[in-house]
């Protein structure tokens, strides 16, 4: 379930702050072992654990300045909770991976 990243990239609303820009870095720089438990969740069709693991993103990215993270994350975490089909849940889970393997700290240069 590897996607390609194929659109632009995404940086945090507060990477401009100078005063949280560690904090933001350290949250990107955690995103890829988010990214493999959501996997393996995924994988394995643990519904239950992949909304939990969904409503954590969802917070976390909009503390950090990632609201696009928090939005396509309560998808995700709506339809595990929902029980809605497989392919849904799939889908919306592929959606999220795809947007925070663009996720960026720092700035646009």
């Amino acid at each position: 379930m590897q996607s390609t990243p194929t659109k632009e990239l995404v940086y945090s609303d507060l990477a401009g702050d100078a005063d949280l820009a560690e904090l933001v870095e350290m949250f990107v720089d955690e995103l890829p072992q988010r990214l493999e438990l959501l996997r393996s969740q995924a994988d394995a069709a643990d519904w239950l654990a992949l909304q939990r693991t969904a409503h954590q993103l969802k917070g976390s990215g909009g503390s950090y300045g990632f609201g696009q993270v928090s939005t396509t994350a309560a998808k995700l975490e709506a339809s595990c909770k929902q029980e809605g089909p497989e392919q849904e849940i799939l889908a919306a889970y592929e959606e999220l991976e795809s947007l925070c393997q663009r996720i960026r700290a720092g700035t646009p240069e």
